[in-house]
């Protein structure tokens, strides 16, 4: 059983939903990346989604494009990104990488799926993975003892929900919406609907994200959903932050209300 699904079961015994916080590496230099992660990890983050910085993230909205172009300004790339996650020793929840699937091609399948098992990656969200690359990159990531997290969208057929369960480890992302990532002041009306759909359709964990921005939409969610996925609430934070001497402790802060909202 791997530690993502370690830590699922521990939360369902306890009746909990998993915090999921996204973050560019290199956003807005490598050591403020690591002392971010170090933080989320102590205020509450169960699962921590590191994004691979590139040059085109369309399933992205503004805030979270504009993080990955700091963050390739600052130089950092794939190989970069391996380095640093190897570093980070001190950090017991599960890490896992959310990128698309040119860099992915052109460091190699195989390169990357050993990558990101020298790494002690546990998963990885590819959300642009042609059809035709499923069978060749889910051989290459089983034999690293990686997990694919793959995407389900709004109006998904029950049938394309079946294939996406078969397929994936670790848990199923739902994106709340059919465009891109970005703050939201509201949810879709039908979300709570649409996600026990999907849970009626797989045994997998079922983690939303997609314009989660507050505690209250966290704890919202948390009520039928086994994890919550907040990413540009947090970079718009760092955003704002960049000349602060206090980013670490404004994020902390913010992650700490959001796992109170989603375990009370």
């Amino acid at each position: 059983m791997s530690r993502i699904d370690l830590t699922f079961k521990r939360l369902r015994k306890k009746g909990q939903t998993a915090l999921i916080p996204f973050i560019v590496v290199g956003d807005p230099d490598l050591a403020a990346t690591e002392a971010l992660i170090v933080r989320m990890a102590e205020n509450g983050a169960d699962i921590i989604e590191l994004g691979v910085p590139y040059s085109n993230p369309f399933a992205d909205g503004p805030v979270i494009q504009a993080a990955h172009q700091r963050a390739l300004q600052n130089g950092v790339n794939l190989r970069e990104v391996f380095y640093f996650v190897k570093r980070l020793k001190e950090i017991k929840i599960p890490l896992i990488l959310m990128t698309y699937f040119n860099p992915v091609f052109y460091y190699g399948l195989r390169n990357f799926a050993e990558g990101c098992g020298e790494s002690e990656i546990g998963g990885v969200i590819i959300p642009d993975l042609p059809p035709g690359e499923t069978g060749a990159w889910i051989k290459e990531a089983r034999k690293s003892k990686l997990g694919t997290i793959f995407l389900i969208v709004p109006n998904m057929s029950i049938q394309k929900i079946k294939w996406v369960s078969r397929r994936s480890r670790g848990f199923i992302y739902y994106a709340s919406r059919n465009d891109v990532t970005g703050i939201r002041k509201k949810l879709p009306e039908d979300l709570e609907f649409a996600v026990k759909r999907v849970k009626e359709n797989t045994k997998k964990p079922v983690a939303v994200g997609f314009g989660i921005s507050t505690p209250g939409q966290a704890k919202m969610i948390s009520h039928f959903a086994d994890g919550v996925i907040v990413g540009s609430a947090i970079i718009k934070i760092i955003e704002e932050s960049f000349n602060c001497s206090n980013l670490v402790t404004r994020v902390g802060n913010f992650i700490s209300s959001l796992a109170k909202a989603v375990k009370s």
